[in-house]
């Protein structure tokens, strides 16, 4: 007879007890039901009360001598205020690039224990420089989401290695895989304010409105900033947040409306080297540089101001101008989001961090430049073409960066530019505020630091470890240092006294009050108005550790103007010494000289050695590192469409803006090709038939006649073909192609251009009116062969 079930249930009940170990997994009492057992909740993360928010104001290529506080006469209140009622660093320092300098913002490790080299688009396949920021080396929003903060990341990111952009992924190295909740910006480098890329948390999205109905990205950016802490505050009012808000400014292009530049009309006349003279009378009288400081010397790559022409100085002081009212501009919504913060009682318990990832960028070359892109691809810049767009800078239109003299006067007292590990790249401001932690007001701290270091003092000032794993990986050793103690004590010793810089071959070392610096030799940044490093040999290598290095005491000598490297030899070899020694600790080598050459360096990417690709409409941009490469080499493009009764319009497959690219469109009934040679010329090609009602193969083909030139800027020469199912309807020649890069804000779209236009031909977004079933590009170098046959393949796969 079996047991009754009463005895049964009895057993297992003592069994279920005996494998249960109370406490272990969970500290309540599980009974047989709930009358006899005691619930108990997983406990909360909560940040202790009273933990201040942290923000970080992270601007782009923005000078020692340019925010206001720092003796600039361009108006940047805002940020003046937080100066005036908090502290300015005059001795930080930054890697002089943006994506190493953000690494070590967010990690407390130096760029190359990063593996962060260069920007990511200009990683190499060694460990200092692959572009994947070792999971080891946590970010501060990681650490603090254990802590119980709220985390958003706003605005440029710029830390994804650049081949896993794309809706593929991987996701891990997106903002929301490396501890931000909430994620609103780019994730490039720059981006067009008008017509930006965006992404929200992990998907892209189109901007609201349009630059007709007054759409700027700073504006958005601020918008979605107050919303993200909002959308918490309302709920949880006492939880603190981490944000990292990072606008585009003040990186190219310079995009402001109109009326923010001409609040500037007549300002900039004088030049630039005036106003370096009047910028260090005031960094003297601020107390910004010390007052027995000596301006450096006029550089030898920035023309006189009073050499120039009439029609120079216009161009330039108007280019400036507009630099100005976009900094101003981007103060004023700094501004708003400093202002929400105070409508809901979380200002005097925030703690700000202002500071700039690089000093001012001469990328915009000798006279300036109306189209970035040009830049990136090696074609010199012209004054003449400058000048037709004079009244558009600023625009839409426009792509433009200034002149390098203003780069130059940008980061007055010191030498040299962003890229370059002179102080003029690598010193940056640093405005710290925290009305309920820092006593001291309006005072200037002068200790030595470094990007690396804001990572541990903010975990000094919250009095938080750095944690030992995140998310199961063993934590790496913070490489930086607190600077919290110098907060309100302004004779604090300075705690960072060895500090490396390499920057494609560019290098410097700093150790306790001396500097010195070895630049990269070779064609030089100045010489074609872009820098053409190369490779060298260990032997120069060598000739450079005996010859080249500079030999600076900063101590005394705040602005590098006195090399007295021959006249103290000894010190010089123990700082050249120690470089090596700290290349080794934080796997600098090798040093790779090269630059705009990195960016052409093959990658890993989603598939190697493809010779087809398939895109479909209703999907997001394809970022141009995932992108089909068809520039210098034969390729076709085939749309297989439906054309519905009346007829249809739009964008078939595009691929750029309108600092260069090409577009494959349909307008008027005609079919179309254009490409765009970095805004200076439009190649277009127009079907002399129309293209019919009903389902067809509409197909570009691009024959290359001729060998590329692109240390001068010139792409492959080729001829242009368009058909329509199989048969020719237009041709041209095609003289020159844009060389190395496509659009630097927009990647490839199938059915739709929402950014910036290709062609003034149409306007965005210019979606395709009809059916697009898939557009497929070839860049096997096999044109037309069997068209029949291909679209029998199509369509069989419908």
């Amino acid at each position: 007879m079996s047991q009754p079930l009463v005895n049964l249930d009895k057993e297992f009940w003592f069994m279920s007890l005996r494998e249960y170990k109370p406490g272990k997994t969970f500290p309540g009492v599980i009974g047989r039901t709930v009358d006899k057992s005691s619930p108990a909740w997983p406990e909360p993360l909560r940040a202790k009360e009273g933990t201040p928010n942290i923000l970080f104001i992270v601007f782009d290529d923005t000078g020692f001598g340019q925010f206001g506080s720092y003796g600039s006469p361009i108006k940047t209140p805002n940020l003046d205020t937080l100066a005036a009622n908090g502290l300015r660093y005059n001795n930080l320092h930054t890697t002089a690039l943006c994506s190493p300098t953000r690494s070590c913002l967010l990690t407390g490790r130096n760029h190359h224990s990063n593996a962060m080299s260069c920007i990511t688009e200009g990683s190499t396949g060694y460990p200092g420089g692959n572009g994947n920021i070792p999971f080891e080396n946590g970010f501060l929003s990681e650490i603090l989401l254990q802590k119980g903060y709220n985390t958003y990341a706003i605005g440029k990111w710029h830390l994804t290695p650049s081949d896993q952009l794309s809706a593929a992924g991987p996701y891990d190295r997106w903002p929301l895989g490396r501890g931000f909740e909430r994620f609103y910006g780019f994730l490039g480098g720059e981006t067009h304010q008008y017509y930006p890329e965006l992404v929200y948390d992990n998907h892209t999205v189109k901007p609201e409105k349009t630059p007709a109905q007054g759409y700027h990205l700073t504006e958005d950016l601020a918008d979605k900033a107050i919303s993200f802490i909002a959308d918490a505050k309302q709920v949880a009012p006492d939880k603190p947040f981490f944000m990292y808000f990072c606008p585009g400014a003040m990186h190219a292009p310079h995009h402001v409306p109109k009326e923010w530049a001409d609040a500037y009309a007549g300002q900039f006349d004088d030049g630039w080297e005036a106003y370096r003279e009047k910028v260090f009378a005031r960094q003297q009288q601020m107390g910004i540089v010390p007052a027995d400081a000596e301006l450096s010397r006029h550089d030898p790559d920035v023309s006189h101001w009073d050499t120039l022409s009439a029609a120079e100085k216009r161009l330039y002081a108007r280019m400036m101008e507009v630099f100005a009212g976009f900094l101003t501009h981007t103060d004023y919504h700094i501004g708003r989001l400093l202002d929400f913060l105070k409508s809901i009682g979380e200002f005097d318990n925030t703690v700000i961090m202002v500071i700039s990832d690089n000093g001012a960028s001469s990328e915009g070359g000798p006279t300036g430049s109306v189209n970035e892109n040009l830049f990136f691809n090696n074609v010199p810049e012209s004054l003449e073409e400058n000048l037709k767009a004079l009244d558009k800078l600023g625009s839409p239109e426009t792509f433009n960066h200034y002149a390098w003299g203003w780069t130059w006067a940008g980061n007055t007292p010191f030498r040299r530019w962003k890229r370059e590990t002179y102080r003029g790249g690598i010193s940056d401001p640093l405005i710290v505020h925290w009305t309920k932690g820092i006593e001291a007001k309006g005072e200037i701290r002068t200790q030595y630091a470094h990007a690396i270091d804001l990572v541990p003092t903010v975990l000094d000032l919250l009095e938080i470890e750095p944690p030992t794993t995140i998310k199961g990986v063993t934590q790496s050793p913070l490489e930086g240092v607190s600077f919290a103690h110098t907060f309100n004590k302004t004779d604090a010793p300075t705690k960072h006294l060895t500090q490396y810089f390499e920057m494609m071959g560019h290098r410097s070392l700093y150790y306790d009050g001396w500097r010195a610096v070895c630049p990269w030799p070779g064609p030089s940044f100045t010489e074609a108005g872009q820098f053409f490093g190369a490779p060298i040999s260990a032997q120069t290598l060598t000739d450079l550790d005996t010859h080249h290095w500079e030999l600076y005491h900063v101590a005394k000598d705040f602005a590098e103007n006195h090399d007295i490297a021959a006249d103290n030899r000894p010190k010089l070899i123990e700082m050249i010494a120690t470089w090596y020694v700290e290349a080794g600790k934080y796997n600098v080598l090798p040093v790779d000289g090269r630059g705009t050459q990195r960016l052409a360096e093959e990658r890993p990417q989603i598939a190697v050695n493809r010779t087809r690709y398939i895109y479909y409409p209703d999907t997001q941009a394809i970022p141009a590192n995932s992108a089909v490469r068809v520039l210098n080499r034969p390729h076709s493009i085939t749309a297989d469409v439906e054309i519905p009764i009346g007829g249809a319009e739009g964008v078939l497959l595009a691929h750029g803006g309108n600092d260069s690219g090409y577009s494959f469109y349909v307008k008027n009934g005609k079919l179309h090709w254009v490409h765009n040679y970095v805004a200076r010329s439009l190649y277009h090609v127009e079907s002399v038939e129309s293209v019919p009602e009903g389902r067809h193969q509409l197909r570009f083909e691009f024959e290359v006649t001729g060998q590329p030139d692109l240390a001068k800027g010139k792409g492959s020469p080729g001829h242009a073909q368009l058909y329509i199912d199989g048969k020719l309807v237009g041709q041209a020649d095609v003289p020159v192609t844009t060389p190395l890069a496509l659009g630097l804000t927009s990647g490839v779209t199938c059915g739709i251009a929402p950014g910036a236009p290709v062609t003034p031909d149409y306007e965005p977004p210019f979606k395709f009116t009809g059916k697009i079933y898939r557009a497929i590009i070839d860049v096997s170098g096999d044109l037309t062969q069997d068209t029949e046959a291909e679209m029998r393949t199509i369509m069989a796969r419908q």
